[in-house]
């Protein structure tokens, strides 16, 4: 199926579904990396409120890209890109977490007093995405993503993609350390299926007319390897804690496997609640938030731009020309608005993994996505939903994490290979970005006291922007690319364009999959001057 096919409605429900799946690992990821810095961690009904949020907001995003947006078949969802510049404003000594927050007896999750804690961060946090999310649409629907595209190449963006992830050692180490067993027997059920069993096909009942009832082979470990990890680690995790092979006592270590540590937030959580924009009340703003959040919008630009060509690719649809680009990183700056409005703690940006779901299930088509979107949007009214994955055991998620981030650093230094690493240039700026956006921000953080300049606001910005690795080893590359002498080919940017550029398809096709919906443009709205817009075919 390509991008303007139809499958059956059930192959519609059924792969939209799996969509959503395959990216709630990295949904639910953000909301609970992100309850230690909010001061949440003993409040899990709070961050099962943060995922059904997150979920929901992501849906919206979802139609809107697939209708209005670039139009090919490509999930929105929070982006780790965010994280670390999140992570790094609420880390300064006015965001600090009180001490009592961190004591489980001592929080009560209905007091005012904590409620006000948690909110003023997380309105902090909605601010800033707010109004740095202004510069992604301007950039977007102004065409200016066109003319930056020729200044960014690999050595810009490998740098930047692997420092999303590189930083994060830390949130999963800590989450892993709570029982290591536990954590590694997690990787070894995500690492087998994803790795080992990938090819294996499972026979699974089908109905078809011609053939009536029949067993088909279906690629289960392929399409489902983190869902069904953590799956089978959660049941292991119950069966030692029915059997109290898992210490009962707080203060033991491996408590935190335990599936009954977590387990009250199921019954709290309301069957129905519908996230609304300024649930957590109005949006507060300050500088230093907002040139964080700016680094992380720029790497999820880069990574989207990229997403686009592959997503493409994989779904059977002609490179995607200027206007669409330009479309796509506007409606997913007007996501990361809508997400900032509502309280995600995150914004939005184009799913890698999901992308990778395209090429392995063969079906691009934006129908199913659609229907994708519709499951992230119920599942975020749904309270009970986003309970039960806030009440993973720690440990588990622990070992998710160690995958993911692993795969995600992995995905930035793949950006290598467009480029000349036999060149003594490439190596030195590559290696010096990556080391320098690792040894500048812990320098950074361990003595903010030598950074003041006595305005508060600018020492802010400063400690926020130079405790982001992602934006100190970015610049860095896009400094040193741009500025030591090297050939095109050299540097990547020919074979970078090649691989994005594709056999030149029919204008036909072009303007099937990627003009405007519902005739905007072409039935109605018919102006002249619609021509001259940056987003307009």
């Amino acid at each position: 199926y390509t991008v303007t096919d139809v499958p059956p409605w059930y192959l519609c429900i059924l792969l939209g579904i799996q969509h959503f799946l395959t990216a709630m690992g990295g949904l639910v990821a953000i909301p609970l990396i992100l309850s230690k810095e909010l001061c949440l961690q003993h409040d899990l009904l709070t961050q099962s409120h943060l995922i059904s949020t997150i979920f929901f907001v992501s849906g919206i995003c979802t139609l809107l890209q697939v209708l209005f947006g670039v139009r090919l078949p490509i999930i929105q969802g929070g982006t780790f890109a965010f994280l670390t510049p999140t992570l790094a404003m609420l880390s300064l000594p006015k965001w600090k977490c009180p001490a009592w927050t961190q004591n489980a007896t001592l929080v009560n999750a209905s007091s005012s007093e904590f409620i006000e804690v948690w909110q003023t961060r997380m309105r902090e946090v909605q601010g800033a995405i707010i109004v740095a999310s202004c510069f992604q649409i301007f950039v977007g629907f102004s065409g200016l993503i066109g003319f930056l595209m020729r200044f960014i190449g690999p050595l810009t963006i490998a740098p930047t993609i692997t420092l999303v992830a590189l930083p994060l050692f830390d949130s999963a180490g800590d989450e892993a350390g709570q029982h290591w067993g536990i954590a590694f027997m997690t990787i070894s059920f995500i690492v087998l299926f994803s790795q080992y069993l990938k090819d294996v096909p499972v026979p699974l009942p089908s109905y078809q007319r011609g053939k009536k009832c029949h067993l088909s082979p279906v690629y289960l470990f392929q399409i489902f390897p983190v869902l069904l990890g953590l799956s089978l680690s959660w049941l292991l995790c119950y069966v030692l804690t029915v059997t109290d092979v898992l210490p009962a006592d707080p203060t033991a270590y491996g408590h935190l496997a335990r599936t009954d540590t977590r387990g009250d937030v199921l019954s709290q959580a309301p069957w129905f609640r519908l996230p609304y924009p300024g649930q957590w009340g109005v949006p507060t703003v300050s500088l230093a938030g907002i040139f964080g959040i700016l680094a992380g919008v720029i790497s999820s630009m880069l990574e989207s731009v990229g997403d686009y060509y592959a997503c493409a690719r994989l779904s059977g649809a002609p490179p995607p020309p200027k206007h669409a680009i330009s479309r796509g990183i506007g409606v997913e700056g007007i996501g990361c608005l809508l997400a900032g409005a509502w309280g995600t703690g995150n914004g939005t940006t184009s799913y890698s993994e999901n992308v990778g779901a395209l090429g392995i299930t063969k079906v691009g088509s934006r129908m199913v996505i659609i229907a994708g979107a519709c499951a992230m949007l119920l599942s975020g009214i749904f309270g009970k939903v986003g309970a039960m994955l806030a009440s993973i055991p720690t440990p588990v998620i622990g070992g998710m994490f160690l995958v993911m981030f692993g795969v995600i650093t992995a995905v930035g230094i793949s950006n290598l290979q467009y480029t000349d690493m036999n060149s003594s240039r490439n190596i030195f700026i590559f290696g010096f970005s990556v080391f320098a956006g690792l040894t500048v921000p812990n320098w950074a953080s361990k003595n903010s006291t030598l950074l003041e300049t006595g305005i508060i606001q600018l020492d802010q910005v400063i400690q926020v922007l130079l405790t982001t690795g992602m934006f100190v080893g970015g610049l860095l590359g896009f400094i040193l690319d741009n500025t030591i002498p090297g050939t095109q080919e050299e540097r990547g940017l020919l074979a970078w364009k090649n691989s994005h550029k594709g056999e030149a398809d029919n204008s036909q096709l072009i303007s099937k999959v990627y003009d405007l919906p519902f005739g905007i443009g072409t039935k109605y709205c018919t102006v002249s001057w619609f021509r001259y817009l940056p987003t307009c075919p």
